[in-house]
């Protein structure tokens, strides 16, 4: 008696799963405005890090060197 075979379905990540909800949902343009919007949020927190760590590198060399 043989076994059964198996079969292996991929099952889709949750960002998988979001996209394919999102093109069932959205028009092309509206997908690329909110991926666009997206990135743009990911950028602003990028560099709001970027000037906290400037501004705390200028307090410890003010502070170093008075």
């Amino acid at each position: 008696m043989q076994a059964a075979p198996v079969r292996a379905t991929a099952i889709p990540s949750f960002t998988n799963a979001l996209r394919a909800v999102e093109s069932l949902l959205l028009s092309s343009g509206q997908r690329t405005a909110r991926r666009n919007a997206w990135t743009s949020v990911l950028e602003d927190r990028r560099r709001a890090k970027d000037r906290v760590e400037a501004q705390r590198v200028l307090e410890q060399t003010y502070i170093v060197r008075p």
